[in-house]
C-alpha cells in the first residue's frame, strides 16, 4: 500500500510563471500572438517550398522539416501553457504530462540533428560545389532526415519511460511551465543520480555530437571562404550559410547552457525563461531569419504575392 501511494500520481500541478491574474492575462495575450505568428510563419515557409520549384533543393528539403519540427514543438507546449494562464486549477494528467515530455524532448532532439545535417549540406555546397548534386542526392537527404526523426524519437522514448518509472511520493507540483525532464526528475523521492547521468550521456550523444559536427563543418567552410580571392565571392559564399549559422548559434547555445551539467544548472526561473525562449521565441524567429537573409525565399515570396495579386485583379475585373 505504501509503495502504491509513493508511485501513483494521477496528475501534476504546473506552477508556471506567475500567480498574479493580471500578469497571467497579459502573458496569455503576448504568447498567443507569438504562437499564431509561429504557426503562420512556419506553415508559410512549408507552403513556399512546396509551391516554388526553385526551392526543391536539399537545403530547402531540410528547412521544410525544420519548420515542421518548430511548429510541432511549439504546439506540444504553448496551447497547454495558454490554457493554464486562464485556469484556476493548473493540473495536467499523468499521461498528458508523459506525452508532453515525449514530444517536446523528441522534437528538440530532432531539431539538433537536423541542424547538423544542414551544416553538412552547407559544407558540401561551399567546399565541394562541383559535386554537390552528386553527393546530396535525394536518397541521402531522405535517409538523413529519417535518421534524425527516428534517433530523436527513440531517445525521447527511453527518457520518458525512465523518468515516469520514478516514484513521485506525494510530489505533484512541477515548478515549470511544462513537463520538462529536469523539473519532473526533481519530484522523485529517490536518488536520481542515475537519471542525471543518463540525461548527461544522451545530451553528449544527441546534442554535443551534432554540435561538434556543426563546428567542424563551419571550420572547413570558413577556411574555404578565406581562400576565395574575390571579396564578392567570399560574400556570396558566406551568405549561403548566414541564416543557418544564426539559427545554430541561438539554438545550441541555450540548450547546452541548460542540459549539459544538471548539478550546476541555472536557477528554476532561468530554466523557465530558457524553455520559453526555445518553445516560443525560436520557432517564431526561424522563419523570419530564413526569409530576411535568403534571396531565394524572398524571390519565392515575391512570386507568390505576384500570383495572388494577379488572381485578385482578375476576380475584381471579372
Amino acid at each position: 500500500m505504501e509503495q502504491d501511494n509513493q508511485t501513483w500520481v494521477h496528475e501534476f500541478i504546473l506552477l508556471g510563471l506567475s500567480s498574479d491574474w493580471n500578469t497571467q492575462v497579459s502573458l496569455f495575450i503576448l504568447f498567443l500572438l507569438m504562437y499564431l505568428l509561429t504557426v503562420l510563419g512556419n506553415f508559410l515557409i512549408i507552403l513556399l517550398i512546396r509551391l516554388d520549384s526553385r526551392l526543391h533543393t536539399p537545403m530547402y528539403f531540410f528547412l521544410n522539416n525544420l519548420s515542421l519540427v518548430d511548429v510541432s514543438y511549439a504546439t506540444s507546449i504553448v496551447p497547454q501553457l495558454l490554457a493554464h494562464f486562464l485556469a484556476t486549477h493548473k493540473a495536467i494528467p499523468f499521461l498528458s504530462c508523459a506525452a508532453q515530455l515525449f514530444f517536446s524532448l523528441g522534437l528538440g532532439g530532432i531539431e539538433f540533428l537536423l541542424l547538423a545535417v544542414m551544416a553538412y549540406d552547407r559544407y558540401v555546397a561551399v567546399c565541394d560545389p562541383l559535386r554537390y548534386s552528386v553527393i546530396m542526392h535525394t536518397g541521402l537527404c531522405t535517409r538523413l532526415v529519417i535518421t534524425s526523426w527516428v534517433s530523436g524519437s527513440l531517445n525521447s522514448l527511453v527518457h520518458t519511460a525512465i523518468t515516469f518509472q520514478l516514484p513521485m511520493c506525494t510530489n505533484k507540483y512541477i515548478d515549470h511551465i511544462s513537463c520538462e525532464i529536469l523539473a519532473v526528475v526533481r519530484l522523485a523521492c529517490v536518488d536520481t543520480s542515475s537519471n542525471e547521468i543518463v540525461i548527461m550521456v544522451s545530451s553528449i550523444v544527441l546534442l554535443m555530437t551534432p554540435f561538434f559536427l556543426v563546428l567542424l563543418s563551419y571550420i572547413q567552410i570558413i577556411s574555404t571562404i578565406l581562400k576565395i580571392q574575390s571579396t564578392e565571392g567570399r560574400r556570396k559564399a558566406f551568405h549561403t550559410c548566414a541564416s543557418h549559422l544564426t539559427v545554430v548559434t541561438l539554438c545550441y547555445g541555450t540548450t547546452i547552457f541548460t542540459y549539459i551539467q544538471p548539478h550546476s544548472s541555472p536557477s528554476v526561473l532561468q530554466e523557465k525563461l530558457i524553455s520559453l525562449f526555445y518553445a516560443i521565441l525560436m520557432p517564431m524567429l526561424n522563419p523570419m531569419i530564413y526569409s530576411l537573409r535568403n534571396k531565394e525565399v524572398k524571390g519565392a515570396w515575391q512570386k507568390l504575392l505576384g500570383k495572388l495579386s494577379g488572381f485578385t485583379s482578375k476576380l475584381t475585373s471579372g
